[in-house]
């Protein structure tokens, strides 16, 4: 079986709805929540520290997140985020935005036993 990956290219866009599913379960901070991506993600995808922060930035803007001081059991300091309810709205359009683009790039796919156009699953 041959080994795929996937472009950065491509996750780019997933960004913003794969952290906000992280905080739907519940308020957490940086290095717990790239540690939930990447067990998500089976081992498959690990979120650069620069992308996780850049994002947090990005979501917080539009009040989509709030972030606030707290602390770890080591006593240590951590900016720890939450989803807003608007936050939680916007995890939704991104969920159906994301069945949408399922079915639109499925149309693009061609099984061996297909005919090109025979995916009508737009229409």
């Amino acid at each position: 079986m041959e080994s795929t990956s996937i472009s950065s290219d491509v996750i780019r866009g997933y960004i913003d709805l794969m952290l906000l599913r992280v905080l739907y379960d519940g308020d957490s901070y940086g290095y717990e929540i790239s540690k939930s991506i990447t067990k998500l993600s089976r081992g498959r995808y690990s979120m650069k520290e620069t992308t996780l922060y850049s994002a947090f930035s990005r979501l917080e803007k539009p009040g989509y997140l709030r972030s606030y001081p707290g602390t770890h059991s080591g006593g240590r300091e951590r900016t720890y985020y939450t989803l807003t309810e608007e936050g939680k709205k916007y995890y939704r359009q991104k969920c159906a935005e994301w069945e949408l683009t399922k079915k639109l790039i499925k149309n693009f796919i061609k099984q061996e036993d297909d005919d090109y156009g025979s995916n009508q699953d737009l229409h």
